[in-house]
């Protein structure tokens, strides 16, 4: 009896009913957790690995273009009045300040042998009035109103120097403009009292010019004047 083979007895219902239970559908073969290896020749890349791998644009604001160079064009252009450091070659040479310093006082010598000469010849006289500022604005005033015709004796024709009285009075009026705020109030103004009266003069005088007929021009030298035209008898 001890040499039989011994049997093991199995249940079968217990596969069957794993069997049962089993999907029918055939299993999905496994797939490979995908990697950053390149991707296939057929196979397209995923948007998010193309966008890595598309070249990346960097915004930069744009500049602004530099000007171009314009050629620089040689104007002779006169230089300005307030430019100190100009030279006109056309000027002499500004004397040193040893000169003008020996020449004033030559000068104040050579003015006062002048007054004692006069003096002496008439010792009532009275001293020498000193030079300002005002006798400068009347001497102009009186050049430009004998150049207006003022002072003409009574029963003359007054000679008028119209061009002449216009250049006396812008000389006062280039004084004005070089002196401003740098005088006293009276002398400031005087000045204008006068360039008004002056001006006024040479507009009423002006006006009377353009009122009157024009003069005929004169037959040029070397013709005769031609018969004078008369009603025929």
């Amino acid at each position: 009896m001890s040499d039989r083979p011994k049997f093991t007895v199995v249940d079968r219902r217990k596969f069957r009913a794993e069997e049962e239970s089993a999907p029918t559908a055939e299993a999905k073969p496994e797939t490979k957790p995908e990697t950053k290896s390149d991707p296939k020749p057929d196979q397209k890349p995923e948007p998010a690995e193309a966008a890595k791998s598309a070249p990346r644009l960097t915004l930069v604001e744009p500049v602004a273009p530099k000007p171009e160079p314009v050629a620089a064009v040689a104007v002779a252009q006169e230089p300005a009045v307030e430019d100190e450091s100009y030279d006109d070659p056309q000027l002499p040479p500004a004397p040193s300040e040893e000169e003008l310093r020996f020449q004033m006082l030559a000068y104040e010598q050579a003015a006062e042998r002048i007054d004692n000469l006069v003096r002496a010849q008439n010792p009532a006289a009275p001293p020498a009035e000193k030079i300002g500022f005002e006798h400068l604005v009347q001497q102009l005033y009186l050049s430009a109103m004998m150049q207006m015709g003022a002072g003409t004796p009574e029963g003359q024709r007054p000679r008028i120097d119209i061009l002449g009285a216009r250049q006396t009075i812008d000389l006062l009026g280039v004084i004005e403009d070089k002196t401003h705020g740098k005088l006293y109030a009276t002398e400031s103004r005087t000045l204008q009292a006068v360039l008004f009266e002056l001006r006024a003069t040479f507009l009423e005088l002006t006006r009377m010019i353009a009122a009157q007929p024009a003069a005929p021009m004169p037959p040029p030298p070397g013709t005769r004047p031609g018969p004078q035209s008369g009603p025929k008898r």
